[in-house]
């Protein structure tokens, strides 16, 4: 019948509420509580039987009491350390079923959140040592009573629980005991389920807990965008360097012997280096390894803007250079993040025209001097970039900035700077200006 079975499906549910592996796990929890709270009770009873004068605290109900309620208050002041916080937490998780989004990573910081903890500290001890006292008293007190009409020395015994022989009602002592333990299953799984509810509350994250782990995701991903933009002005420009060169060297192969065997050394050339930085990038990525002293180090305008103009000539691009470093005569004068990041654009500017061009490039890298509008001067790098867009030969004509160029002009915002992509005059033109200081920006 549908009334039957919908009957019995409710009190499955039920009985899977009060005995299913969710609730015992929370029954585990719970005596873990009342373990915790032991060594404060055991330090409250010497509190007790000094102001007392009493001998043995344990033999009597009302200073056993006074024990558990002194035991409290030191569990609570105790629970303000940070780290009690993380170990609740992952009690929590594991045993009481909540969800670990729910829950604060890390120890507690604030005052607040400290609070909190320290009320949930003292509520699971609290009434973990409630439940676990239950759990060894009523078992055996069960057993008892429901053996006392069946075994007569039970009976007979002077255990105070004759009365319950009487022949007017022989089975009210095993009636009780059922009923003890079937109360003692409930209170646990109540106190379970009660736990479980407060523990988002009490141990859930905190508004700073929510800023930090939204400044740690920030940070985290500031570092992703930093290594996907070198890997891509590093490995991109690589990659087209060498197949336009591979191309190139294979057109030629049997008529100019010459250019094939430069070429290849180009390929060498541009694949060594490659790696080297290549392995740069990655030991960011290695746990305790943010700079690994045999990594190549990062390029510059100084070190390597000759042999990058070199490498994109041997790929067939004809590459005009026209560089002023200003009153300094050397590029490596330049401030060295200035002079890095440089680089990066120019070899990102240079790979757009070698995936995307369709003839020379125009180069143009010079220290400027600017005034602003109080007579105050101040210098900029100025970095101008020039080719005919690709329309033919398979190449796609640009009409926007792509994923290395959006990297280029991060970089030069970076510096507080700008990059500018874009036609101009017929051609396609790439424009950044890197501020170098010596006044206003």
């Amino acid at each position: 019948m549908p009334g039957g079975s919908g009957m019995w499906a409710g009190m499955r549910a039920g009985v899977g509420r009060v005995l299913g592996a969710r609730a015992r796990l929370r029954w585990v929890h719970l005596i873990l509580g009342g373990a915790l709270l032991m060594p404060y009770f055991l330090l409250a009873q010497v509190v007790v039987s000094v102001v007392t004068g009493a001998g043995n605290v344990f033999g009597s109900t009302p200073l056993t009491f006074a024990s558990y309620g002194l035991s409290l208050p030191m569990a609570a002041v105790t629970a303000v350390f940070g780290l009690v916080r993380p170990m609740s937490v992952g009690a929590v998780r594991a045993l009481c079923g909540v969800p670990g989004e729910r829950l604060a990573e890390g120890p507690a910081r604030s005052w607040a959140a400290r609070g909190r903890t320290s009320a949930w500290w003292t509520l699971h001890v609290g009434v973990g040592a409630a439940i676990s006292g239950m759990s060894l008293a009523v078992p055996p007190m069960a057993v008892v009573l429901i053996a006392l009409p069946f075994v007569r020395e039970l009976r007979e015994a002077p255990t105070g629980l004759g009365w319950f022989s009487n022949d007017a009602a022989p089975y009210t002592a095993p009636l009780l005991g059922i009923g003890l333990l079937c109360g003692l299953v409930l209170c646990a799984a109540g106190a379970g389920a009660l736990l479980a509810r407060l523990a988002p509350v009490l141990l859930g994250p905190t508004a700073a807990d929510r800023l930090a782990a939204a400044e740690e995701r920030a940070a985290d991903l500031a570092v992703r965008n930093r290594l996907a933009r070198e890997l891509h002005d590093a490995v991109g420009h690589a990659l087209s360097a060498v197949t336009l060169q591979a191309v190139a060297a294979r057109r030629v192969l049997d008529s100019d012997p010459g250019f094939v065997r430069e070429a290849l050394a180009a390929i060498e050339d541009t694949t060594r280096r490659t790696v080297g930085e290549l392995d740069a990038v990655l030991g960011l990525l290695r746990d305790g390894d943010p700079a690994r002293p045999d990594a190549a180090p990062a390029p510059t305008l100084a070190a390597d803007l000759d042999g990058l103009l070199a490498r994109t000539r041997a790929a067939g691009t004809t590459v005009t250079a026209r560089q002023d470093p200003g009153p300094a005569g050397d590029w490596a004068q330049l401030p060295a993040i200035a002079s890095r990041e440089a680089y990066r654009i120019v070899q990102e500017g240079l790979s757009n025209a070698l995936r995307h061009g369709a003839g020379p490039v125009e180069l143009r890298i010079a220290v400027q001097g600017r005034e602003d509008g109080t007579g105050s001067t101040y210098r900029e790098l100025e970095i101008t970039m020039t080719n005919p867009p690709g329309t033919s030969d398979g190449q796609q004509p640009r009409t926007g900035g792509g994923r290395g160029l959006r990297g280029a002009a991060e970089r030069a915002t970076l510096l507080g700077g700008r990059v500018e992509a874009g036609p101009h005059q017929g051609l396609w033109r790439l424009r950044a200006v890197l501020p170098l200081g010596g006044g206003p920006r």
